[in-house]
């Protein structure tokens, strides 16, 4: 059984071990948050094993329940797990999202959607948990905003691209060094820097719908009349705006404002209203249902009326046509 056979991940940092499911249950509700826990499949008695160590901000766990189970949070609300089994599979449903999870494809349920699960007997996992507000703090930090929406990631998360093999080396670290009382852990400067870059890792290079506002290029140090111009349309861009509605909103003219946009940015004030309008086509495209909305229709809510012309500057921006965003490709 591989790591379950040789060293298992803090081993010296036992909270139980039990062969009842209930008392399993309550033990790791402690941990993470009340759930369902039901046996599944062959009726085995359960060895449950449950290890688990914080360091700084994050919570490291190694779980085996020694047999087939059940497992419904629900929603988890506060914090975001990375799930990563060290043998075997388990089903995991999280919202509309279904995957098999294996030792080369970790799982990463969101908080806010419902969490459904069927671990197999035999299935271990290394288990990092992180707060929601810390995630949420280091995308606004990232993004340089705040949020408007809760932050949801593709729940398959492969363990075989190399910036998670480089993830799962940092998590590796934290789990060895969270053994020991000296090393890192008497080094809080040392953890938090590793916690940041494990988190900025996770929100650069796993899917979610944030991506595309990360990977937008960042504008260039703006005047102060710009950058609430800016704002002012970031935050109007579902309404019918015209640059002179924009100018008398910052206190310029429509020709002083044209002027700012395009020396620091380049771009027209209403060219920046098309491109933020695109970006949220963008971002719906990536968290929408294709059995339940359709690029025409969520063009057109964002005034891109002229599928032809949409397309095309759709395909520029983000490399594809809009549909293959709908479906998730």
């Amino acid at each position: 059984m591989g790591e379950t056979a040789e060293r298992v991940p803090l081993g010296n940092r036992p909270l139980f071990a039990t062969g009842d499911l209930e008392e399993a249950r309550e033990q790791v509700a402690r941990v993470f948050c009340p759930h369902l826990l039901r046996p599944a499949g062959d009726l085995v008695r359960p060895a449950v094993r449950f290890n688990s160590a914080q360091l700084g901000a994050v919570r490291l766990s190694y779980l085996d329940y020694g047999s087939g189970v059940r497992i419904e949070p629900g929603e988890l609300e506060s914090f975001f797990l990375v799930q990563i089994p060290l043998a075997g599979r388990s089903l995991i449903r999280c919202g509309g999202q279904e995957i098999v999870s294996t030792p080369r494809l970790a799982s990463l349920p969101s908080p806010t959607e419902y969490l459904d699960m069927r671990w197999e007997a035999g299935c271990p996992q290394l288990i990092v948990k992180f707060d929601r507000r810390a995630v949420e703090g280091a995308l606004e930090q990232m993004l340089g905003e705040r949020l408007d929406r809760p932050v949801v990631f593709d729940l398959g998360m492969d363990m075989t691209a190399g910036w998670a093999r480089a993830w799962r080396a940092m998590a590796d670290l934290v789990v060895r060094e969270a053994e020991h009382d000296d090393g890192l852990a008497a080094q809080p400067l040392a953890v938090a820097h590793l916690e940041n870059a494990m988190l900025s890792s996770l929100l650069t290079m796993q899917p979610s719908n944030y991506s595309g506002r990360l990977a937008a290029p960042r504008p260039p140090a703006v005047p102060k009349v710009v950058r609430r111009a800016m704002e002012f349309i970031e935050a109007r861009a579902h309404e019918p705006l015209t640059t002179d509605d924009v100018a008398r909103a910052v206190a310029v003219s429509g020709r002083s404002l044209q002027e700012g946009f395009r020396r620091h940015l380049d771009l027209t004030p209403m060219a920046y209203l098309r491109d933020v309008r695109l970006a949220r086509v963008h971002e719906e495209l990536a968290a929408g249902d294709p059995a339940r909305c359709t690029v025409t229709g969520v063009a057109a809510r964002w005034g891109f009326l002229h599928q032809g012309r949409f397309a095309a500057l759709y395909r520029a921006r983000y490399g594809q046509p809009p549909s293959l965003t709908l479906r998730g490709r």
